[in-house]
């Protein structure tokens, strides 16, 4: 029988999308509040985040963060949250018979956080210690320096977690203006999925969501498209390693070619077998890692391709990853690289939905972002469509080198050389 999810809202605006999984040991409880990054302002960049912390801060009846993490521990379960450019996500995970208490503690988190001054200076200096981190991973910064040079200075550019100057002046009452704003129940879903039913799932919404705003959320600003907004943006370290970053415009979620974007990008970059793996590291021996993905928005997205090689090879190892993303458009894929890039995004597909909370996390992100749960034979079915000529078509749509952006975190590296790089 095909795994279904069933939607239902409540009288208040909040949709609720339940997945049942009858053998199941488990139960995962997802709220999912389209409230990310790309809603802030300049000097508020960082609130979506900053929020996230502080709602683990303590409620007028869990008065601490140790209460709240026992109430769920202490039930055998785990929680957490994290936030994104459109979306923040607040969860736990509970043996199934612990439901109610997961509803109960997220509810109670949501709806009656204290924001307590002296806890909002305290949690400060936790983010912008996470932010230092970030810095110090040079990895990790060349992604964010990627996003910055590629869309610019515009909310899609800033980083989720802020700065540390932002994070250093966001109070009380921009927390407070933030959920009057974005935390509407008409902008929020909660995901449930496991052992229960959808039955359950409504009652116990009914008893601890039922109540809360239902005011629409604005609109976010649409990103300029005039991206990217620089060609190559570079960061001098005294490391032993050039870690680079490199995008160019993808597809958005909503685009019909998202789904040949997904074998290509299988092809080009996912796994051993994949072409960079194969050119680059195998072939040449440039990198230990190298790779590709994909990020969609609500009205852009990227492609992505990240690489740590030695200095010496850096120039190299560009111009090879080029010359991988223009055979993608100078001919069609072969029918038997295409058969196993489709076995291979289908298959991890399907096995990236194994847990009750990778199921919950899919289908709470679906309805908040495309209205609808697509049914994974649907998306499989689609999938298995795709054909060399589809691929063609997207890698000539997209794969354009006078779009591309490189980012390199680095000994002696200068924008200058970089932007040569993308620019030959």
């Amino acid at each position: 029988m095909p795994l279904t999810s069933e939607i239902g809202t409540l009288p208040n605006g909040l949709r609720v999308v339940t997945t049942p999984l009858p053998t199941a040991q488990s139960v995962s409880v997802s709220v999912f509040v389209g409230a990310g990054s790309r809603g802030e302002s300049p000097r508020t960049n960082g609130v979506a985040h900053f929020l996230e912390h502080m709602v683990f801060k303590g409620t007028p009846t869990r008065a601490t963060a140790i209460e709240i993490a026992e109430a769920i521990e202490g039930a055998g379960g785990a929680l957490n949250a994290y936030t994104g450019k459109e979306m923040t996500c607040y969860w736990n995970h509970v043996p199934f018979d612990k439901l109610e208490t997961a509803m109960d503690v997220l509810a109670d988190m949501l709806h009656n956080s204290l924001l307590d001054p002296a806890e909002i200076d305290r949690e400060r200096t936790v983010v912008q210690q996470e932010i230092r981190r970030t810095k110090d991973q040079p990895g990790a910064w060349a992604g964010e320096l990627l996003g910055k040079a590629f869309y610019g200075d515009q909310p899609m550019g800033w980083s989720i977690a802020g700065t540390e100057d932002t994070v250093g002046g966001i109070q009380q009452q921009d927390f407070k203006e933030w959920i009057g704003t974005w935390y509407g129940a008409s902008n929020v879903v909660l995901s449930v999925a496991g052992n229960t039913t959808h039955d359950d799932v409504m009652a116990l919404a009914g008893r601890y969501f039922a109540h809360g705003a239902s005011e629409t959320a604005p609109a976010v600003t649409p990103v300029n498209g005039n991206v990217p907004a620089q060609r190559a943006i570079a960061d001098a370290r005294d490391i032993t390693q050039a870690n680079v970053a490199m995008g160019m415009p993808a597809v958005s979620r909503h685009d019909p070619d998202r789904y040949p974007l997904m074998i290509l990008n299988s092809v080009l970059g996912r796994g051993m077998s994949s072409r960079l793996f194969k050119e680059v590291r195998e072939r040449r021996g440039l990198a230990y890692s190298v790779g590709s993905s994909v990020s969609r928005h609500a009205d852009s997205g990227m492609l992505g391709i990240s690489a740590g090689v030695s200095p010496e090879n850096l120039a190299e190892a560009v111009k090879v990853i080029f010359v991988e993303l223009d055979k993608l458009k100078q001919e069609p894929v072969g029918e038997e690289e295409l058969t196993k890039a489709r076995d291979y995004s289908i298959g991890s597909f399907r096995l990236s939905l194994e847990s009750s909370m990778a199921l919950g996390q899919r289908a709470g992100e679906s309805l908040l972002t495309m209205g609808e749960v697509e049914p994974i034979d649907g998306v499989v079915k689609k999938l298995r469509a795709v054909e060399a000529p589809d691929v063609l078509r997207v890698a000539q749509r997209l794969l354009l080198k006078e779009k591309a952006t490189l980012s390199v975190v680095g000994p002696d590296v200068k924008e200058e050389a970089l932007a040569e790089m993308v620019e030959a």
